[in-house]
């Protein structure tokens, strides 16, 4: 089989493998212990190794190499289990690579083409294979190993199986590592020794590849505070994409309540599969590199070459298509890439069956040549299928010649009057085409690059995107031009081109409603950029205000953050207001994903990967300041707004240009720049005050000595002049050119695995602060020790995040608000509740508890929203461990009551807050009413009626099931019941006088006479007074309500235990 190449150094290798054939590009190899001769004592040995091993761990006994020409380094590129499997894998390579290799002058033009070569080939046989599953029987095999094993509930969906070797300290155990849905787990059985791990993918801190003198490979997991290392597998990057893309999943389902509606393959727990997995994973890699909508899926990959007509060559790499476009990237991704939207194709031709080749014609009289294409005719077939399901009438010939102008207004057609068609810039700062000054000059000169650039490589949205693209960005972009390139650069001419007339409606929707992020929103209005000219005046303000109301209607998710008031300002300049929503909607939901929400996650990320490039590439400030926190706070407004809050906006624009082509990559490499500059300043800075000091005074003096923008509007940009004139001056083009020379050589790729490292970190960082905020707030209305609050809390949001393992309709998810606070955040529907209340509870009720539950969920559930938080839970399992006998008593009481009697006496319980905008009156009344409450005697408690009474009775003697004194317990209620109605009768009697036209009735009242007629609640209840004083009388039952419990026993049982009820069901 073919396999992706991957690199060997043989010098450094053992010699375990025997050379059979071999020309000047490529080896056979043959593994000792296999076919003649054996090999003596070492392939007896390496013979007995792989015989011991499982089927899927043994290495195959035949491989082929590639050798790059003048090297020592080898790339493995297939295997086989016979020798006329992998002698029809050489004859291969001899027919149709061997002649192709003689014709490159380099050796790693040689190298790239060969792997090329493979990719495609393993891309065409994944084809076939994937539509099988795995052997199902092998599967089905791991299935039971795995529910025999771990005994989890059956629910639980096996995703893959591994075998690897998990280290205890300096000692592998071999074994088989289990992947499913919701649970990483590891079983070895060796010597009589067992190993047994298995860890929720929410509980993992740190997910990496790793590798160390003793383990060359290995993968490390860090859960609750240990360190977990996997080596030896046969598939190591196949393994730890399928943990990343489990643990990934889990966070975004189980913390951020994602439902993947619009992903049918992780929709459902119960039906994640491996392929699906991949197939996400590719889907999400495809999207980001070519910045496409979250609606577009890879369907298929063609190696090729394209002839590139600037360059006069073809260059090799391949075609992406989806759904609505085609995309072509080199083989390094950095050569040249290009995005063709099937909405501007009018074309396809096939001029050569010999090259396999294939003509795409785009609107504007421009065409595409890829040739060596595999399957041209399916390639053909489906771009003509596209092109005509997507065809759309707006495209129409008068603009065949300005496919840019199609894609820019399409989306403006049958827009409202009120929305702005003119950048904010074109209306407050036109330029002065009779203007010949030096920077005027300068703006017309960058305009004539880019006008040859447009000839060169086309314009639009079928644009090449070269080296010479970003060199012409690096200098800044012209403003007549900035609006288009952003938009092109974004993705959101796509989005804007496929939505015609969408923000329009929203603008007319989202405009005169009134919500918590509308409040918001007017709030910031007059603050973002005030000193420009067009935020001083309606024209900007009314726009601005519709942009931003529009993208909180539409992703209410989000709503509004601060911060992106700013950004959008800045966006209104230099496009139109259409434009601008599309590009804020790029900027929040492809480009900074996570960055615009309540806890900044994605800002957060980003600045933990900004440190680890601290670490890596700025050794002389991490010497002098160990502690890179400091960098963490000062650099958050760099990543939230791009770098337009601390530096002049004609000089943040310049940034915002390399963003929108570069992404995060670009922020992150002017940070470093930053740093780098002022690196001495900051290495004799003394605290922190004077390193920011320092950071402001340059960022101060950061210009654009080539900005054509008004005076006014610079000097109003720029603060402390006079006191920062001493300081030279630098120019931002200068800066982000020495940004992309020093760390430029930084690849998105890297930068995306960094942050998926780093998020998982982040956000258990974040869910401990939030762990810790609760608990201090609970541990002041409890009894609770710090250590068995902990615990409480770990097994409550366990318990929430086991009503979310296997399903996405669960009540939680459901009501789930991501606006509240963190109190509320995780909470327990009535199900789960019960579950874990009944493992908790002190006392070993013997029948009736679903209707003890139920009543004690009501009692606490006081909004009814069909949900309680930890602290409500903590408060009642306070009452029952801590609490004195009245507490006790006073619990059970309530319990009782009518509903209507529980929402008005409910002295311990917190009142969450509600959804929707924020009610400062409503929060004053709830903290009004808490006072009160604390003030509430026993006397306030409501009588419960004779029904009540005979259930409050029962539910006494269920709590003295299984109890040693059981027997004088029963008698002793028995005493109290047979008393308290005695009282009741003698009461009754003694008001017959006043009542004498009832005199005739009362005997004919008995005590079995049903409770639901109105005279006869009134006539026979109790007070709680009296239950109280009756049961004083008992010591026995004194005794029983004031024994201590041993809590941590419940704890501990609770952790056992928590499990079972899902296995059963």
């Amino acid at each position: 089989m073919w396999l992706k190449p991957e690199e060997i150094l043989l010098k450094n290798a053992f010699k375990l493998w025997v050379t059979e054939k071999g020309n000047d590009y490529f080896v056979l190899q043959r593994r000792r212990g296999y076919g003649e001769g054996g090999g003596g004592l070492t392939g007896l040995l390496v013979g007995t190794l792989d015989t011991m091993l499982d089927s899927t761990s043994k290495v195959a006994p035949f491989r082929i190499l590639h050798q790059t020409p003048d090297s020592q380094v080898y790339w493995s590129i297939a295997c086989g289990g016979t020798k006329e499997e992998i002698s029809q894998h050489w004859e291969w390579l001899e027919k149709n690579i061997m002649r192709t290799l003689s014709v490159f002058d380099s050796s790693d033009d040689i190298t790239s083409f060969v792997q090329g070569k493979i990719r495609g080939l393993i891309a065409e046989e994944g084809k076939v294979s994937c539509v099988q599953e795995d052997d199902p029987e092998k599967f089905r095999e791991a299935l039971l190993r795995f529910e025999k094993w771990f005994d989890l509930p059956q629910k639980e969906k096996l995703v893959t199986y591994y075998s690897c070797s998990y280290w205890r300290g300096r000692v592998p155990c071999q074994g088989w590592l289990y992947l499913s849905t919701n649970f990483l787990s590891f079983y070895s059985y060796l010597l009589g020794s067992e190993v047994k791990l298995v860890i929720s993918w929410n509980e993992i801190w740190r997910l990496e590849k790793t590798s160390n003198v003793i383990l060359t490979e290995s993968i490390h997991v860090l859960a609750n505070g240990e360190d977990h290392f996997f080596s030896m597998f046969l598939h190591l990057n196949e393994t730890f994409l399928i943990m990343e893309q489990l643990a990934d999943y889990s966070i975004k389902r189980l913390f951020d309540k994602e439902t993947f509606q619009e992903e049918p393959s992780l929709s459902d727990p119960l039906q994640i599969t491996k392929r699906g997995l991949e197939t996400h994973a590719r889907n999400e890699q495809f999207r980001a590199f070519f910045r496409l909508p979250k609606e577009e899926n890879l369907l298929e990959v063609y190696e090729s070459f394209l002839w590139v007509p600037f360059s006069h060559f073809n260059t090799l790499g391949k075609i992406c298509l989806s759904e609505s476009y085609l995309c072509f990237a080199s083989q390094d991704g950095s050569q040249c890439h290009v995005i063709i939207p099937m909405r501007e194709v009018i074309g396809v031709e096939k001029p050569d069956r010999s090259s396999r080749a294939l003509i795409v014609c785009v609107r504007g009289k421009r065409a595409l040549r890829f040739s060596e294409v595999r399957d041209f005719e399916r390639l053909a077939n489906a771009i003509r299928r596209r092109c005509g399901m997507t065809a759309s009438p707006q495209h129409s010939a008068s603009t065949e010649d300005n496919p840019e102008e199609v894609a820019l207004m399409v989306g403006q057609k049958d827009s409202s009057k009120a929305v702005s068609t003119e950048a904010l810039m074109t209306v407050f700062h036109p330029q002065d085409t009779e203007n010949l000054d030096p920077k005027m000059l300068k703006e017309k000169m960058k305009e004539q690059s880019w006008n040859i650039h447009f000839s060169e490589y086309g314009r639009g949205t079928s644009m090449f995107c070269t080296k010479k693209t970003r060199d012409l960005i690096v200098r800044g972009i012209p403003e007549a031009l900035r609006g288009e390139l952003w938009m092109l650069f974004s993705g959101a001419v796509n989005d804007m081109a496929t939505n015609p007339g969408y923000y329009s409606e929203l603008v007319d929707q989202s405009l005169g409603t009134s919500t918590l992020a509308t409040d918001e929103i007017e709030r910031d209005l007059h603050r973002s950029l005030p000193e420009h000219p067009a935020f001083q005046s309606d024209t900007g303000i009314s726009a601005l205000r519709r942009v931003l109301t529009a993208y909180a209607y539409r992703n209410p998710k989000i709503g509004y953050c601060q911060a992106m008031n700013i950004l959008t300002s800045v966006l209104l300049l230099y496009a139109k207001e259409e434009e601008a929503f599309w590009l804020l909607v790029a900027v929040c939901e492809r480009m900074l994903p996570d960055y615009f929400n309540r806890r900044i996650i994605g800002a957060l990320v980003d600045q933990a990967v900004f440190e680890e490039l601290i670490r890596m590439h700025l050794t002389q400030l991490t010497e002098h300041m160990t502690d890179l926190t400091f960098f963490s706070s000062v650099s958050l407004s760099w990543f939230l707004t791009l770098f337009i809050s601390v530096l002049p906006i004609e000089s943040a624009v310049n940034v915002v240009d390399c963003f929108f082509y570069d992404g995060i990559k670009a922020i992150l490499q002017l940070g470093l720049a930053v740093l780098d500059y002022n690196m001495e300043g900051l290495i004799s800075s003394h605290d922190d005050a004077e390193a920011v000091t320092i950071l402001n005074k340059f960022f101060d003096n950061v210009t654009n000595k080539d900005s054509p923008l008004p005076q006014t509007v610079q000097q109003n940009s720029v603060g402390n002049n006079d006191k920062a004139s001493s300081i030279s001056k630098v120019d931002v083009s200068d800066l982000i050119k020495e940004a992309y020379e020093k760390y430029g050589d930084m690849k998105s790729e890297e930068v995306e695995s960094m942050r998926k490292r780093n998020k998982l970190y982040v956000i258990q960082t974040l869910e401990d602060t939030t762990k810790q905020n609760v608990l201090r707030v609970v541990s002041q209305e409890v009894k609770f020790s710090a250590s068995q609050l902990d615990e409480l809390y770990v097994l409550f949001k366990r318990q929430h995040f086991l009503s979310c393992y296997w399903t996405m309709n669960s009540p939680v998810l459901l009501h789930h608000d991501p606006s509240l606070a963190y109190l509320e955040q995780y909470q327990l529907g009535f199900h789960q509740f019960s579950l874990l209340f009944s493992l908790l509870e002190p006392w070993s009720l013997c029948s009736g508890k679903d209707t003890l539950f139920l009543w004690a969920f009501r009692l606490l559930d006081e909004n009814q929203d069909g949900l309680v938080n930890f602290k409500e839970f903590c408060c009642a399992l306070d009452i029952l461990y801590s609490g004195t006998f009245t507490n006790k008593l006073t619990f059970l009481f309530k319990l009782h009551q009518p509903p209507e009697c529980q929402k008005t006496h409910c002295a311990f319980c917190f009142t969450p807050t509600g959804r929707g905008k924020v009610d400062l009156q409503a929060y004053l009344k709830q903290w009004q009413d808490e006072i009160l409450k604390k003030e509430e005697s026993i006397k306030d408690l409501p009588r419960i009626n004779q029904a009540q009474f005979i259930q409050f009775s029962k539910t006494l003697y269920n709590l003295f099931h299984s109890d040693p004194e059981e027997e004088s317990l029963y008698r002793a209620v028995a005493r109290v019941t047979s008393l308290l109605l005695r009282m009741e009768e003698v009461g009754r009697r003694l008001q017959e006088p006043t009542s004498p036209q009832n005199s005739s009735d009362t005997p004919s009242t008995p005590i079995t006479q049903e409770a639901g007629s109105i005279p006869q609640e009134v006539e026979w209840s109790f007070a709680f007074e009296q239950i109280l004083a009756s049961l004083l009388n008992e010591p026995v039952l004194v005794r029983f309500f004031e024994r201590p419990v041993d809590i941590q026993a419940r704890l501990d049982h609770a952790k056992c235990a928590q499990l079972k009820p899902f296995k059963l069901g």
